[in-house]
């Protein structure tokens, strides 16, 4: 749903949301080449991603390499998605920077594009307070009204807790409509703390849990795995809506062991800080591996990894690809 102003709202963030990795041409990894992004491969994925059904589609956070791209190739693919898109579901640009300043700069271009709203994390030179943190989407959100924001609350990558208060407050911004969120233990927390004004969205892997606490609320969440085959995803989304109108959880409950078994293989030892010490490398070793996607090659500096916790990411994709399989042969 969107408002008055055109601006999507909390009512409008539901079902999948696909974050995808920046495909970068063969040689991305080289910090001399000035343009690595594979834009023929934004616009297939996107294509394939809304022709399968999902419901948003994310980019340039941490796994999309918003950290490493030029601003121009930013600008770019944010173009290319919204063209390709062509208004058939909400795209939601990362435009994270290191200061509220450039953040506005380049927000106001993804505004320019036709882009429904953003992905936006804490600029993370300096740890930052509660009312700063706060403050900075006020400030934002004043910038360039038009948008929809969601945050990106990831506690590792921001240096910052996201607590109870923070929460709170935001849900005062009307264009903070939704939330990437990493863990969902103090999800009925936060939840009740933003007074249901802010969508959260859990990992794909927590949605079944999500929506078994409030199923009319917890209707979303966000997706590393459709790139590695949307299929499954999509099936996921859809048994879970089942399972909340019904309140028969068996086919949520049968399918999701077999999903954390594959998904397991991407954490190393030490589990999800461990794994944000590498997560671009995993997470492009995992989409590559399983086929739907050419993610390409991680750019500098980020490019190295254990070839033990590489092997695993492997292993995650090609399961995810052997699940998809099942379900497309109708054995799964």
């Amino acid at each position: 749903m969107r408002t008055g102003g055109n601006r999507l709202d909390v009512e409008g963030i539901t079902g999948a949301w696909a974050i995808i990795p920046t495909p970068a041409i063969t040689a991305g990894d080289d910090w001399r080449t000035e343009d690595s992004v594979d834009y023929d491969e934004v616009s297939r994925a996107v294509a394939g991603l809304i022709e399968a059904g999902v419901d948003g589609i994310m980019c340039q956070g941490t796994f999309g390499e918003g950290a490493t791209l030029t601003w121009e190739e930013k600008r770019k693919m944010t173009e290319v998605m919204v063209e390709t898109a062509a208004g058939r579901v909400p795209i939601f640009a990362g435009v994270t920077t290191l200061n509220t300043r450039e953040t506005v700069r380049q927000l106001r271009h993804v505004r320019d594009t036709g882009a429904d709203g953003t992905m936006l994390g804490l600029p993370m030179w300096q740890e930052i307070d509660v009312p700063g943190a706060v403050q900075f989407y006020r400030d934002v959100a004043e910038a360039v009204p038009e948008l929809a924001i969601c945050i990106y609350a990831n506690p590792e990558a921001f240096k910052f807790s996201f607590p109870t208060p923070f929460w709170a407050q935001v849900a005062e911004i009307p264009q903070v409509v939704s939330s990437k969120y990493i863990n969902i233990a103090q999800l009925q927390l936060h939840t009740m703390a933003s007074r249901k004004r802010v969508r959260f969205l859990p990992l794909e892997f927590d949605h079944r849990d999500a929506a078994r606490m409030d199923p009319e609320f917890h209707t979303a969440f966000w997706s590393p795995c459709a790139c590695t085959g949307p299929e499954l995803t999509m099936h996921w989304r859809d048994i879970i809506r089942e399972a909340a109108r019904t309140g028969d959880w068996s086919r949520p409950d049968a399918l999701y062991p077999r999903i954390m078994s594959v998904l397991s293989n991407l954490f190393p030892p030490g589990g999800f800080p461990e794994f944000s010490r590498y997560n671009i490398q995993l997470e492009k070793e995992r989409i590559n591996a399983a086929g739907w996607m050419n993610a390409g090659p991680c750019r500098p500096p980020y490019t190295t990894a254990p070839e033990s916790y590489l092997a695993g990411a492997r292993l995650a994709g090609t399961g995810w690809a052997e699940l998809n399989r099942e379900l497309l042969s109708g054995t799964l």
